[in-house]
């Protein structure tokens, strides 16, 4: 639900003329707070010693970078339901990656998902007849490289998960996006951000995109079968989505919610599939 409304509030502020870069520095600063805070009062196994955390760290952290700011310029470019739905194609990026790295064996259900899911995004996005969708180019390849970035940085997770704790990971991978971003974001926004009007926008936005959201979620994982966090994770495009239509007036019509729907459907059945095949 956290994620979920990130994406509507992200929306508010970039309807007030605040960047997606600026955004996305924003949401990630105030969370790298946070889990800053989390580290210091469990530093137990942080493995931050490890020269393997700090790499696949850093990977994780340029993926998180990409995710946040493709996933707001994709909501500027579109509709909050369009882009939050597009990056939840990322498990289908996953499976690709896997496909072409040999760690994971092709079959048939699966290209039949991953094209159920191309399906879905055509139906959504209408680039069938992009001359009358409400979701531009940037928009649409934007959401798909959000989906793409957040499949990064869960490869990047996985590979430094064995090297040391989880908020030990989550605080260099948010200091790494901090680092990429405050260029883009520009330091004479930062500051003007910090003193605007908006300030409480961007405050709720940290805590809730990355600070609040990123503990809950790893705590949440220890108490949780990997199948029921995969279904679970699927209130997050769906809370974006109801934000966007109740908050912000924003439409889908027929065709777009079927897409959705084929898309969150899919990508459900994908992940559970994947993490029920691990576990046996």
């Amino acid at each position: 639900m956290c994620w979920g409304l990130s994406g509507g509030i992200a929306a508010i502020l970039m309807a007030e003329g605040w960047g997606a870069f600026l955004v996305a520095f924003y949401r990630g600063g105030i969370g790298l707070l946070f889990v800053v805070v989390w580290l210091i009062f469990r530093p137990g196994g942080s493995g931050l010693t490890s020269s393997s955390l700090w790499f696949w760290s850093l990977v994780a952290g340029l993926g998180v970078a990409g995710n946040f700011s493709f996933y707001f310029v994709s909501i500027g470019e579109g509709s909050v339901a369009v882009a939050a739905t597009l990056m939840y194609s990322a498990p289908v990026f996953v499976y690709l990656v896997s496909f072409a790295l040999k760690l994971e064996q092709p079959t048939a259900p699966k290209w039949l998902a991953i094209v159920a899911v191309m399906l879905g995004i055509v139906l959504l996005t209408g680039v069938y007849d992009i001359n009358a969708s409400d979701v531009t180019p940037l928009g649409i390849g934007s959401g798909l490289l959000a989906g793409l970035s957040y499949a990064v940085f869960i490869f990047g997770f996985k590979y430094a998960a064995p090297h040391g704790s989880p908020q030990a990971i989550v605080v260099i991978a948010l200091a790494v996006l901090c680092a990429v971003l405050v260029w883009p974001a520009e330091g004479a926004r930062i500051v003007a951000a910090s003193d605007s009007a908006d300030w409480p926008f961007f405050a709720v936005l940290g805590v809730l995109g990355a600070g609040l959201s990123f503990i809950l979620y790893i705590v949440g994982l220890n108490y949780t079968a990997p199948a029921v966090a995969s279904i679970v994770a699927m209130l997050e495009p769906v809370t974006a989505s109801l934000f966007g239509i109740v908050i912000l007036d924003e439409s889908l019509g027929g065709l777009q919610l079927s897409g959705m729907a084929l898309i969150l459907i899919t990508v459900t059945a994908l992940s559970v599939n994947s993490t029920t095949s691990q576990t046996t």
